[in-house]
């Protein structure tokens, strides 16, 4: 099943910046592992903030409940999470992104 999220991120501004940096670290260390396994199919920078919007594939809520829980951010996330299914042309946008220029 595909999940669209918006996730927004508030570190404490109080945090030392070389935890920051630890933290990010770990945060991206920690999407690659979820990019290579294919739960994280996609993601996306919002311009101007500390936030992205990201489509995630799992079996079930409670997989994806636990799988963002893994993530070092957690603690800081706000999280809205919008299940996908296809629209009615939705094969026609897979068919025309997927064919080989001529």
């Amino acid at each position: 099943m595909l999940f669209m999220l918006r996730i927004d991120v508030d570190i404490p501004p109080g945090m030392p910046q070389t935890e920051k940096d630890a933290l990010r670290q770990r945060e991206n260390a920690r999407a690659e592992q979820l990019i290579h396994e294919g739960t994280m199919v996609r993601i996306w920078r919002i311009v101007g903030r500390v936030a992205n919007f990201s489509v995630w594939e799992a079996p079930t809520l409670e997989k994806l409940h636990e799988v963002l829980m893994s993530m070092p951010m957690f603690p800081y996330m706000k999280i809205d999470v919008t299940p996908l299914i296809d629209h009615p042309v939705t094969p026609i946008a897979e068919a025309r992104n997927t064919r080989k220029p001529e």
